[in-house]
């Protein structure tokens, strides 16, 4: 294990990180905010996601090189080498550092990464103690083992726009985040985590699949199931699901057209009046209080929860009638659940993040100010790293490979025959450790 990080709970922990877009790199993100050392290892074009999104631009309007914001944000306190897995060279410089990292992670098909010599069989002969794990699309077990797999496919293969639809949209709808990749990339955070616990009692590496389609469908069928988890039930069982009907699938609650921000006289805001104490001191507080015990559509959860729809469209129908600020001020003295409705810039300003340092600054050596995301999680006993600026391609290519035991000279050869490269910006580190191979 490396000690160069010596804060957080994974200190000391290194980790070889063959991922791009979004997911792999949310993962060893996460992975190096609690103290990991994660080296991302680029083709020589760079990871697609550097170009995507926004961009700095300089004095004449021309935007800066490979420093989307979306890499930005999602390879904060990691170290780029580029070295091109093609050339020979460079799968025996990744065999090098794999002697002496913990994970291997890699969002390359497994069939591809054999095809480079490069698959789990290879790796732990090289290092048994090494977990090697693979974020794929969907499982090797299964039919669709070989096929691509971006966010957008599995949005829609887990049934994401046809319930966007179900919910009240004209057409079905992706949601608009990259909700599959984010989802996967948690999975892949905690199935590394666990498996370096395993190891320390086994002493032993293993390969670890995790596959976007099982983790996403996962995320959703654990809400839409519904009527069909009871549904192949003994004979004379039935499902009981309220109005959606025996059997079905769906969560009518989080379907109902009217679970959405309700529109109030001016405007909107988000309300939960959820369990019986809620409902007993919202409807005193709106002068109806016999609709409790007179009304069984709001006499118990269970009746609430079978007719959800009606319930919803009801508050909605009162949410009309007073203002926001009048409903807040109302809402805050019955101590019901409420939030404004935030766009995107009020969340930058939002006084709770900026208070926890959630939303930070720092200046990044090429792109200048920019705002950071923090951690979080808090640890009282091993406090977190401080995380580097999201590193420019190649930039850390010579240092990585001088301290795998590559010399000088061999570091230069690597580059010159283009198995790997270092940026060449003048003045940078990295080209004065390369001026003097």
């Amino acid at each position: 294990m490396s000690a160069e990080n010596p804060r957080g709970p994974l200190a000391g922990v290194r980790i070889l990180d063959l991922s791009s877009i979004v997911l792999g790199p949310l993962a060893t993100l996460t992975l190096a905010g609690l103290g990991a050392e994660v080296i991302k290892i680029e083709a020589p074009e760079g990871d697609n996601v550097r170009e995507a999104g926004s961009m700095r631009v300089d004095a004449h309007g021309v935007e800066h090189e490979k420093m989307g914001h979306v890499f930005m944000h999602n390879n904060r306190g990691k170290k780029s080498v580029v070295l091109d897995l093609k050339k020979a060279s460079a799968r025996e410089a990744l065999l090098m550092l794999a002697k002496d990292a913990d994970v291997l992670l890699s969002n390359i098909r497994p069939a591809a990464m054999d095809r480079l010599g490069l698959g789990y069989e290879a790796l732990a002969a090289v290092n048994p103690r090494l977990v090697y794990v693979t974020a794929c699309g969907y499982s090797a077990r299964g039919p669709y083992a070989e096929r691509p797999a971006y966010d957008d496919l599995i949005q829609g293969a887990v049934g994401l726009p046809w319930l966007m639809q179900q919910a009240g949209t004209q057409d079905p709808m992706y949601a608009p985040v990259s909700i599959a990749d984010r989802v996967t990339g948690l999975h892949v955070a905690y199935s590394i985590s666990a498996a370096l616990f395993a190891r320390e009692r086994s002493g032993s590496g293993q390969h670890v699949e995790v596959p976007m389609f099982e983790s996403v469908a996962h995320f959703v069928l654990a809400d839409h199931m519904a009527g069909r988890t009871f549904a192949a039930g003994a004979a004379g069982e039935r499902a009981s699901t309220g109005e959606a009907g025996v059997g079905e699938a769906g969560y009518d609650r989080l379907l109902s057209v009217d679970r959405r921000p309700y529109r109030t006289a001016d405007g909107y805001l988000c309300v939960l009046i959820y369990n019986d104490k809620h409902w007993r001191t919202f409807l005193n507080a709106i002068g109806q209080p016999e609709l409790f015990t007179e009304d069984p559509l709001f006499s118990s959860q269970r009746n609430r929860s079978r007719r959800i729809r009606e319930i919803y469209a009801w508050v909605a129908g009162v949410m009309r009638t007073r203002s926001s600020a009048q409903w807040q001020a109302l809402l805050d003295e019955a101590d019901i659940p409420y939030q404004v409705v935030n766009s995107i810039e009020d969340l930058l300003n939002d006084p709770h993040l900026n208070a926890t340092g959630f939303i930070g600054e720092e200046i990044h050596p090429t792109e200048g100010h920019v705002r950071t995301l923090g951690n979080p999680t808090t640890w009282s006993g091993t406090p977190l790293p401080a995380l580097s600026p999201a590193p420019r391609l190649g930039e850390h290519s010579v240092e990585v490979l001088l301290s795998a035991g590559y010399s000088r000279d061999e570091v230069k050869r690597l580059l010159d025959e283009g198995a790997a490269c270092a940026p060449r910006h003048p003045g940078s580190a990295t080209t004065a450790a390369t001026a003097g191979a």
